[in-house]
């Protein structure tokens, strides 16, 4: 190309530092740049640099202190980060693919299509290892439901979930969400997928064979969620609006036949490497897959099918149109991959070639118009790394210190139970999850509300897993590190609930400004913590995603690490639920409490609008010991249900117990003395707790369980009729506990 020819041409005009300024990179980083590539990068180059080394897609504020975590494992068939989930092997020739991400920007802005394409990304990243996915699950945060744009963004995600799932057809049967101000214009959007894939036929993202073809499959590019990495990479504002066009549009039904495809095409010995084209679209999965096999690649965007005629190459690139792959295929077999995919009605274009120079080079129109090793654009590679500075907040020494008990109680314990079950943190999620097709594919075992965790079978087997997504953002604005570790216990604690051991974790990460030293003080504590807890527990961290710039005019979300917690079981058949089965069954508390748990509990939030107090350290032994206890439990067939004791405590938990299916409510009585502060015995939320109920018969057998295993356990009564009572305590009608559990959102979302 000639100097007039360059100067012609836009897409390889050298960039100026404001330009690359403007796009998120920094001064030293736009010099960085002109180092690697001898030479000034142009706008094209910018554009690709700046989306791959944005924090979205380089983790580069994060990635030295997530090395810290436990990320490998006797059962892990993947590192941490190296693949597009996380594997995990279950036996007898079966793996677990699994992730969890966030789209909480693009859900502030656009909630319906931020959510909907939050699913479709998340599955996509399972089934391009082969997998079809089985599940799925979400983490939602939302300011208080009493203000009408937080009604808005939750009615819009939810409705955006509904529809991708519905319509791809995978079951949404699991999930969590919470309501605070913290998270006002900063919803958190965080969806999970699980699938399974049989071990000799799961697909890598290592670009393999010089000369092989490079396939462009399924829906068209267009201008829709350009820069969205980028855009996920700061803070939101009173400009949301103006962020629109970042956010992308979704087509499940697309989707379906890209799935279908991808796993035909799998069985198959044509296929060499496969990557979704997530976040950064073409420039991601194109450098990523090339610099994960050492590679180099000829791009040629002629050769791109587009929606829009006319496309800049940076915009062609940097694209996050939804429903798109690109693969690696072995050369001569280029004719048995276009089959398949002209099969399933999908366009299929071979787009590139790859090279033996580990260089990313991008044609259009017969000009080269970028030039980039391939390695210095990916995490892991030459992408930046940065630790930085970090301070605690001297609030936290404040707030730790603060008593609980030295608040007066406002209500009586009956009435304070009442206002806690329509509190929308406690309230049935009913409202959200009757929107979601549950049971499609007929493989759920235990639906969103029936057990602590999701299960479903894995179909032609009798194994089960089970899945949970928790995170409690006041115990971790309280305390960064224990309240991460309290995160990491429910989770296990909630997948044993049901009958599966915890075997592996994945995380979103969801925090303010890492420029902020502050807020980096929680990230860093938040990651000691997930490190302690995992080991503890033996469930490695197979990956996840961070998602930091969640702030509104500066203002941050409380830190919201929530974990994904992976869990097995050998028979699905033996999934307990949460709910009291039938009458005169006995009810037992498994474990003990140090402390009395009202630390960061929603009690003190709810009744004197407080935020603090030490929290209750997690006893490990404890927890492994109750987790085994509940495993063995039910594997025996001994427990006929089992809830673990979280928000709103052990009073919350009992009431749940009787009214959770709505179909066949069960009352109880319980003998349990409150001696000493009843406030504290009522709604602590002190850890290592889970009440269970059994037929009398096995009452022994328990017993013996629980002291093999080192459990204390004590029984607190019996199942029932039709009022919950707590002797000296409270007498409450069932009806009345469940017209207001199951009233509350509905009535909120009706305002």
């Amino acid at each position: 190309m000639n100097q007039v020819e360059l100067l012609s041409n836009p897409a390889v005009r050298p960039a100026s530092l404001e330009e690359a300024k403007a796009q998120g990179l920094t001064a030293d980083e736009f010099a960085h740049i002109h180092r690697i590539l001898g030479r000034t990068p142009n706008v094209t180059e910018t554009a690709i640099y700046s989306v791959m080394w944005s924090e979205h897609c380089s983790y580069k504020n994060s990635i030295l202190e997530l090395k810290t975590l436990p990320r490998s494992g006797s059962r892990l068939l993947a590192e941490a980060g190296e693949e597009n989930a996380g594997l995990v092997d279950i036996g007898d020739g079966w793996a677990v693919a699994f992730k969890i991400e966030s789209h909480n920007h693009p859900s502030a802005v656009e909630p319906f299509q931020g959510a909907a394409t939050g699913v479709g990304g998340i599955l996509r990243d399972i089934f391009t290892m082969g997998a079809r996915p089985l599940l799925i699950l979400n983490s939602l945060r939302f300011g208080p439901l009493t203000e009408i744009r937080n009604r808005f963004l939750f009615d819009g995600v939810v409705r955006g979930i509904a529809h991708y799932g519905n319509c791809f057809g995978v079951p949404t049967a699991g999930g969590e969400v919470m309501f605070d101000p913290s998270y006002n214009g900063n919803p958190l959007v965080n969806a999970m997928a699980v699938g399974v894939v049989r071990t000799n036929k799961i697909t890598r993202n290592k670009a393999k064979g010089v000369g092989n073809p490079v396939f462009y499959v399924g829906s068209r590019t267009g201008r829709d969620g350009i820069h969205g990495a980028t855009f996920a990479s700061e803070e939101l504002s009173e400009d949301n609006e103006s962020k629109r066009p970042s956010v992308q549009v979704g087509d499940p039904f697309a989707e379906k036949l890209l799935l279908e495809a991808t796993l035909e095409l799998a069985q198959t010995d044509a296929l060499i490497a496969i990557q979704d084209m997530g976040a950064a679209g073409l420039t991601c999965s194109s450098s990523e897959m090339s610099a994960a096999g050492g590679m180099g690649l000829d791009l040629y965007l002629d050769k791109v099918p587009l929606r829009e005629a006319d496309m800049h190459p940076w915009e062609i690139m940097l694209s996050e149109s939804q429903e798109r792959m690109l693969l690696v295929a072995e050369a001569g077999k280029e004719d048995q991959v276009l089959s398949i995919f002209a099969k399933w009605n999908l366009e299929c274009v071979e787009v590139g070639r790859l090279t033996a120079d580990g260089n990313l080079r991008v044609w259009q129109h017969g000009d080269l118009v970028a030039n980039i090793p391939a390695d210095t654009l990916v995490l892991g590679g030459g992408a930046p790394q940065y630790r930085r500075e970090s301070e605690p907040p001297a609030e936290l020494d404040e707030l730790a210190r603060f008593d609980p008990l030295s608040l007066t109680a406002l209500i009586d314990p009956g009435t304070a139970l009442l206002k806690l079950l329509a509190n929308p943190d406690i309230a049935s999620k009913k409202w959200i999850y009757e929107q979601y097709d549950q049971s499609v594919r007929t493989n759920t075992k235990l639906e969103a509300g029936r057990g602590d965790a999701a299960v479903v079978r894995v179909e032609g087997t009798l194994k089960g897993l089970a899945a949970s997504t928790d995170c409690n953002g006041r115990y971790v604005r309280i305390n960064p590190r224990l309240g991460t570790e309290l995160a990491v216990a429910e989770a296990a604690r909630n997948v044993a609930c049901v009958g599966a051991k915890p075997v592996a974790v994945t995380n979103c990460l969801n925090f303010g400004n890492p420029y902020k030293p502050k807020i980096y003080h929680f990230f860093r504590e938040a990651i000691a913590g997930m490190s302690r807890a995992c080991r503890e527990l033996d469930t490695p961290v197979t990956g996840g995603n961070v998602s930091f710039y969640n702030e509104t005019n500066g203002e941050p979300v409380f830190p919201t690490p929530v974990i994904g917690m992976l869990g097995l079981m050998d028979d699905v058949s033996r999934a307990i639920p949460s709910s009291f089965r039938s009458s005169d069954d006995d009810i037992f508390l498994l474990g003990s409490a140090s402390g009395h748990g009202l630390g960061g509990s929603l009690y003190l939030k709810a009744f004197h609008n407080t935020v603090a107090g030490a929290l209750t350290p997690v006893d490990w032994q404890a927890e492994r010991y109750l987790i085994e206890l509940l495993v063995e439990s039910a594997s025996k067939k001994i427990l006929r249900s089992a809830h673990d004791v979280s928000d709103g405590g052990l009073a919350v938990t009992l009431a749940e117990c009787c009214i959770i299916d709505q179909e066949n409510p069960i009352g109880a009585h319980v003998e349990m003395s409150t001696a000493g502060s009843r406030t504290s015995v009522l709604f602590g939320e002190a850890p290592g707790r889970v009440v269970v109920s059994i037929k009398p018969e096995y009452r022994d057998e328990l017993i013996y369980l629980a002291n093999k295993h080192g459990v204390p356990l004590r029984q607190l009564g019996t199942t029932g009729g039709v009022r919950f009572t707590w002797k000296d305590e409270f007498d409450l009608p069932v009806s009345a506990m469940s017209d207001l559990f199951y009233g509350a959102i509905p009535k909120l979302m009706a305002t």
